[in-house]
């Protein structure tokens, strides 16, 4: 009776505070819940696979999906995993921006990589109506595949409106657009047209997907608890620079390797990134399209400015080279790209302070 009592009461005062106009925010929803026993089971379970048949593969995909499905990544990836006869693999379908509308889709499937094992080969297949799959345009950004009678609707990432907050961006910089990586941490990717370097900051108007930490050494250097990430809090300016990836993370491709391979495909305009590109490797002129991958699309200009790192000490050069009192104000910034030798900024800077002897466990792999 005291329950039902309090439950009314309960009622009540939500209908008054609705009735005021009171704006309640509704409860978050829980977690999903991953079990071990599920892992187990499909570890345990007999199944078949016709994994030599690319088309084959590719149905059991498609079925398994629901109706629709969203796609994060910028790069158009819509990640996948299963396991068969005891082993786990790895894959994608991707709707690649250079030829989606001309009715491909791209597939990819192969066992996953470990740290104890060679790479296994990849299999890779570009699939459209001369193999029986249709891609049809629904919208900007809005793609149904259909094959042997499964249809799924891929709704792709519309980050078209997203941009730096007011003043997070220095003078010298040129936005080149939004990232959300399969790390589900979204980035700005920034262009410094006079030392001719990339930035990855961190876009944080959307709300924490990390819980980041100290280093003990600094404050200056964060790192994400789930995925590694390593930041550096900018004194100049409100916002994070990505320095660093965890370096077994890199090795084994996961999820958590950094947005290297996440660049803002459906956002560039025009030749703005090849522009770009030769600004700062003009003998790349004639070899590269407007995403800068090569003509035969096996590779792409790689923007990686942040390095692999094993533990705390790997990084602390980059706090050591930001605060270094005979660092020219003009270099601050090119203390956060490290591992490339090409801008003429990073050559004088390097001559300023010639880098470190890598940490012993770094060079074991």
């Amino acid at each position: 009776m005291k329950y039902a009592l309090a439950h009314m009461i309960g009622l009540a005062g939500a209908a008054l505070v609705a009735a005021t106009g009171a704006l309640a925010e509704e409860p978050a929803p829980v977690p999903h819940l991953i079990t071990h026993e599920s892992y187990v089971e499909d570890v345990l379970r007999k199944t078949r696979l016709p994994l030599d048949d690319p088309s084959a593969m590719f149905a059991y995909v498609l079925d398994a999906l629901p109706d629709r499905v969203k796609v994060y990544p910028t790069e158009n990836y819509y990640y996948f995993k299963f396991i068969y006869a005891g082993v786990t693999y790895a894959g994608n379908v991707r709707l690649d921006v250079e030829d989606r509308d001309e009715g491909k889709v791209h597939f990819a499937y192969y066992q996953d990589l470990s740290a104890w094992k060679d790479d296994e080969p990849v299999t890779y297949v570009v699939l459209d109506k001369s193999q029986g799959v249709d891609v049809e345009k629904l919208d900007k950004l809005t793609y149904r595949v259909s094959f042997r009678g499964k249809r799924v609707v891929f709704a792709l990432n519309d980050l078209s409106g997203v941009v730096p907050p007011t003043g997070m961006l220095g003078p010298d910089e040129t936005y080149v657009g939004p990232i959300f990586d399969d790390s589900a941490v979204r980035f700005f990717l920034v262009y410094n047209r006079r030392l001719k370097i990339f930035h990855y900051l961190l876009d944080e108007t959307a709300g924490a997907t990390d819980e980041y930490f100290p280093f003990k050494a600094t404050d200056r250097i964060v790192v994400g608890k789930r995925t590694g990430f390593a930041f550096y809090v900018d004194r100049g300016l409100n916002r994070k620079i990505l320095i660093g990836a965890n370096a077994d993370n890199v090795r084994l491709n996961t999820y958590f390797d950094g947005p290297f391979d996440q660049l803002p495909d459906n956002f560039l305009q025009g030749d703005t990134l090849r522009d770009i590109i030769l600004d700062i490797d003009p003998s790349l002129k004639g070899k590269i399209d407007r995403l800068g991958a090569s003509a035969d699309h096996e590779q792409r200009y790689s923007i990686a400015p942040y390095m692999p790192y094993r533990d705390e000490e790997d990084l602390l050069p980059v706090d050591r080279c930001a605060t270094s009192p005979t660092l020219p104000p003009d270099l601050y910034y090119a203390c956060f790209v490290l591992g490339r030798d090409g801008p003429e900024a990073l050559r004088r800077l390097k001559a300023l302070h010639p880098p470190p002897r890598r940490h012993p466990r770094a060079a074991h792999r």
